[in-house]
Parts: structure tokens; C-alpha cells; sequence
């Protein structure tokens, strides 16, 4: 429900790519996002409003080669995961994917359940790596160490483990308002039954350690009493930040990929 991941798949074949996110989708865990180009993925993943959690990349593309954009996003600060779709197995053509910056690769044909395996255990090593985080707004987000730093603004925000789980939650809702029943369910563990202000609590004081006081930074937001959910509008959207730098510009006539 809340908590999909967003795929993106690139390949030039149409058939391949429809078939696959349809397949992906199908498991109900995954949001699918298609790309056919080089072209069109560096424009996708310039828009500020654009999140991914991971990328299956297609070695060879009409205007480019996957590894050298791969390559190009890691330049750029981009670290969600990348499973390379290759019809080649040779040993040279893995070292060199693995080289850009993938993270892993699958000999086409392949088979769905093995994708599958692929994909959840490179999304968990990632959520679980010390080296993840997540912009959100003028903050990076750690989820290994709980902590929110907005760089160049001295000492990080320290959360609680159910502080941390709440704003990670929330993020995964891409800007979706999620109920408070649903909150309870998903980072708790309760019934929607059970009568607690643990959320509107956690809410509370989430908010106090992000949006002090003269604090133009307004994350979180009660969506018309039903809900809650990320500001991802007004110049407030998660991005592929690295390090807390900011990203750099991923525009196609920012810096040709090499075909």
C-alpha cells in the first residue's frame, strides 16, 4: 500500500519493459516507473519531485550504455540500488557494470522469482547500509543512525527509533496522506481499534525537533484532519542528495553520456 517501491525500469524494448512493470506491479509491493533512454532517465530523475528506490538498467540503450550511465548517476550523487539486464554473461561485461556502480546483475532471459529474490535482498542490504540517506526538504535522513542533519547547520537531530520509523513511513508515501489507523498498524503494530494518541504524541514531538520555533521548514502536514504526510511541494521534495551535497544537475545537456 503506502510502503511501494518505486522501480524504475529501462530498456528500449517496449514489450519487455511493459511486461516486466506489469509483472512487478502485480506483486503489489512495487510502483513501476518506465524509462526507454538515456535521455528520458536523466530527465526523470532531474525532477525534484521524482523519488526511485531502485533502477534495473538495460545495458544497451539507443542513446547510451547503461553501465556508463550508471556510472554518470553515482557521479551525481545518486545511490539507490542498480540491478544491470544484460544478455551478455561475460566475465567482463559483469566486472564492468559492477565497476559503474551497479550493484548487481541478471542474465536476460531470466527468471521472474529470481528478479524478485534480487531486488528485495539489494533493497534490504540498502535500507540496512550505514551509507543510506534520504533527503527530505533542507534535511538528510539516516535511517541507520536515526539522525537529521541540515548541512551547514551545526549538530544532527537525534530520533527516536518510532520517530525515525514514523518519518521513514511517511516518506514512503511520496506526499500520499496516510491515516492515523494506518500509522498504527504499520509502525506500531496496533489494531486501528485500539483508542491511544501515540501518533498525534509522536507527531507532536517529531515536529518540535524539525520545525522550531521561526523555522521556515514545514514537513510535516495534517492533510485536512484525516492524515498526515511529507510536504513534497514548495521546494520541500526528497531527492538523491549525497552527503548532503546538493545534486547535481542531471539534465541530458548537463554532460553527454558516452555511447
Amino acid at each position: 500500500m503506502f510502503e511501494q517501491r518505486r522501480i524504475l525500469v529501462v530498456d528500449d524494448d517496449a514489450t519487455f519493459r511493459s511486461t516486466l512493470a506489469e509483472q512487478l506491479m502485480s506483486e503489489r509491493a512495487f510502483a513501476v516507473v518506465e524509462a526507454a533512454s538515456v535521455e528520458e532517465v536523466l530527465g526523470l530523475l532531474a525532477s525534484p519531485t521524482e523519488r526511485v528506490d531502485m533502477l534495473l538498467l538495460d545495458i544497451r540503450l539507443p542513446d547510451g550504455d547503461g553501465r556508463d550511465l550508471c556510472a554518470k548517476l553515482r557521479r551525481a550523487g545518486v545511490k539507490a540500488p542498480v540491478i544491470m539486464l544484460t544478455g551478455a554473461a561475460g566475465e567482463q561485461d559483469v566486472v564492468r557494470g559492477l565497476d559503474a556502480g551497479a550493484n548487481d546483475y541478471i542474465v536476460k532471459p531470466f527468471r521472474l522469482s529470481e528478479l524478485l529474490a534480487r531486488i528485495r535482498a539489494q533493497l534490504r542490504a540498502f535500507e540496512f547500509s550505514e551509507h543510506a540517506e534520504i533527503s527530505i526538504g533542507p534535511f538528510v535522513f539516516c535511517p541507520s543512525t536515526r539522525q537529521l542533519q541540515r548541512p551547514g547547520r551545526g549538530r544532527p537531530i537525534h530520533l527516536t527509533e518510532k520517530e525515525a520509523a514514523l518519518l521513514r513511513y511517511l516518506y514512503r508515501a511520496a506526499g500520499q496522506s496516510v491515516s492515523r489507523h494506518t500509522l498504527l498498524r504499520e509502525v506500531w503494530g496496533y489494531s486501528p481499534n485500539v483508542s491511544t494518541h501515540t501518533v498525534e504524541t509522536h507527531i507532536y514531538r517529531l515536529r518540535r525537533k524539525i520545525e522550531p520555533a521561526g523555522a521556515n521548514t514545514a514537513l510535516l502536514l495534517v492533510n485536512d484532519g484525516s492524515g498526515y504526510r511529507l510536504a513534497l511541494e514548495s521546494g520541500l521534495q526528497p531527492s538523491f542528495a549525497a552527503n548532503g551535497a546538493p545534486r547535481q544537475d542531471l539534465s541530458a545537456d548537463a554532460q553527454p553520456v558516452a555511447a
